[in-house]
């Protein structure tokens, strides 16, 4: 297991929130478990998906099952279901709100307005 992978604790607690392993037809799926750190590498990183390391598989297939969970809503129940389960333990501080700053765009006048600040000379 490489640093940054799930480790089995939190996989037990993920693992039943997923599709099954098994398709009812066509070729056995990739490990879940591997998918998932794979996807996990890629949005930590913010590398590329052509850039996963091989470990984690093919990267064609490993974005091709982000992007078709994503689709079928899988992230939203994962997310909702792993809320719901600290919350009934009281492991969330719902008072608490956090923004990450990099996704909030402003306007290009927003940097540096002359008439409101005049240093003092």
């Amino acid at each position: 297991m490489a640093r940054g992978d799930l480790s089995d604790e939190q996989w037990e607690r993920i693992q039943p929130l997923l599709p099954p392993q098994k398709p009812k037809t066509g070729r056995p799926a990739h490990d879940h478990r591997r998918i998932l750190n794979g996807i996990l590498w890629v949005l930590r990183t913010g590398a590329p998906w052509r850039d996963l390391p091989k470990r984690y598989g093919p990267w064609q297939t490993v974005s091709s099952r982000f992007y078709r969970w994503r689709k079928a809503r899988v992230w939203d129940r994962v997310l909702a279901e792993l809320q719901r389960q600290g919350d009934a333990v009281g492991d969330l501080d719902w008072d608490i709100h956090y923004v990450d700053g990099t996704t909030v765009r402003a306007h290009q006048h927003a940097a540096g307005a002359r008439g409101v600040y005049k240093p003092v000379r």
